[in-house]
C-alpha cells in the first residue's frame, strides 16, 4: 500500500533532546516520538529567496526570515552538533537540511507569536529548571551544555525558539481529527497492462475478487485495511476508491506502482483513526503548513 512515511518530524539535535526531556516534565503534548537520530523538521522544499533587506546587525548572517536573523554563529553551532550526532562528514544536502530546519523552526515560532503564544523569561527559566531536574543536577546540565557547544545564554535563546515552535507544531498537528470517514479496501496489484486486463476479465466473468487477490498476494490477500482520505500517496487512486460503493470494484487504475484493481469491502462515515495513520496525517499537515508558510514568507538565504 502506498502510504506517507509514518513519522512525525521533530527537528535537529537541540529539538530532539529538549522534547525527549520535556516529555518527562510535561512540556507540550506532542504526538511525535523522541528519536536518537536527527531527523529534519521540514519537508525538503527550496527556500523562497527574496530581496528583503537585512536587519541592522554587525554579526555575519546565514539567513533572514521575515526580518528575523539566523546568524552564522547559530548556523555553524548547529552544524557542529548535527555532525556530532550523525558521526560522519556532512554532505552538502546535510548542510542545507540544517539551515532549512532552523528556518522552519523560526517560521513556526513566529506563527506562535502571531497566535498569541508568548515565551517570556519566566517560562524559559521554568523549562530550564525542568531540564536540570530531569538530568539530575545543574552540574549535569552544565556538562551537557559544554559538550554540545552551548553556554547558558545561547542555550536559552534556542530553548525559547524551540518552545514556541513546539507549541505551534502541536496546534497544527492537533487539527487532525481523531475520527474520519474511512473505507476498508483490498486490491489486486499487477505490473503490466496485459495481466491487468486478463484479471479484470476474470472478475467480470464472476471470479471472486477475494480469491484472485489471495492468489496474487498470499501474505496479505491484498487487504489494504481501513484508511481515510489523504492517506494514500496517489490522489487518483484514492479518488476512485472513495467513490466506489461497498462490494464493488474498480476498473484498472494505473499509478507509478503498477496497475491496480481495487474493491471496497466496507465504509464507515466516522471511524476512529489508527494511531499510525493519524501520525502520518499529522506529518502531512505539518509539511503542508510549512510549505504554505514558506510561500507566504520573505526568506533570504545569505550563505549555506
Amino acid at each position: 500500500m502506498m502510504k506517507h512515511k509514518i513519522s512525525l518530524p521533530s527537528s535537529l539535535f537541540l529539538w530532539g533532546v529538549i522534547c525527549a526531556i520535556f516529555t518527562l516534565a510535561g512540556c507540550g503534548k506532542s504526538t511525535s516520538q523522541p528519536s536518537s537520530s536527527p531527523t529534519s523538521f521540514s519537508s525538503p522544499l527550496p527556500s523562497t529567496q527574496t530581496a528583503a533587506p537585512p536587519t541592522v546587525t554587525n554579526e555575519p548572517l546565514a539567513a533572514i526570515v521575515n526580518g528575523e536573523n539566523i546568524t552564522q554563529e547559530q548556523y555553524q553551532a548547529e552544524l557542529t552538533r548535527y555532525q556530532s550526532a550523525i558521526g560522519t562528514e556532512m554532505a552538502t544536502e546535510d548542510k542545507q537540511r540544517v539551515l532549512d530546519d532552523l528556518i522552519d523552526q523560526t517560521l513556526l515560532a513566529q506563527a506562535a507569536v502571531e497566535s498569541g503564544f508568548l515565551v517570556d523569561d519566566q517560562l524559559v527559566q521554568q523549562r530550564f529548571d525542568e531540564l536540570v531536574k530531569n538530568l539530575g543536577s545543574r552540574n549535569a546540565l552544565d556538562s551537557w551544555l559544554q559538550t554540545n557547544g552551548y553556554d547558558e545564554l545561547s542555550f536559552k535563546k534556542d530553548l525559547r525558539r524551540a518552545i514556541a515552535a513546539a507549541w505551534m507544531r502541536d496546534q497544527i498537528t492537533n487539527r487532525v481529527p481523531q475520527e474520519m470517514e474511512q473505507v476498508h479496501a483490498r486490491q489486486i496489484l499487477l505490473y503490466n497492462s496485459e495481466s491487468a486486463n486478463k484479471t479484470l476479465e476474470q472478475l467480470r466473468n464472476g471470479v471472486d475478487f477475494a480469491k484472485l487477490a489471495a492468489e496474487y498476494d498470499p501474505i496479505t490477500y491484498g487487504d489494504l485495511g481501513w484508511f481515510p482520505r489523504g492517506y494514500l500517496l496517489d490522489e487518483k487512486l484514492e479518488e476512485v476508491i472513495f467513490n466506489l460503493p461497498p462490494g464493488s470494484y474498480s476498473d484498472i487504475i494505473q499509478t507509478s506502482a503498477g496497475f491496480h484493481i481495487v474493491q471496497v469491502i466496507e465504509r464507515d462515515g466516522q471511524r476512529p483513526l489508527d494511531a499510525a495513520i493519524r501520525l502520518s496525517l499529522q506529518e502531512k499537515a505539518l509539511q503542508d503548513w510549512i510549505a504554505e508558510r514558506r510561500l507566504d514568507s520573505q526568506i533570504q538565504i545569505i550563505s549555506s
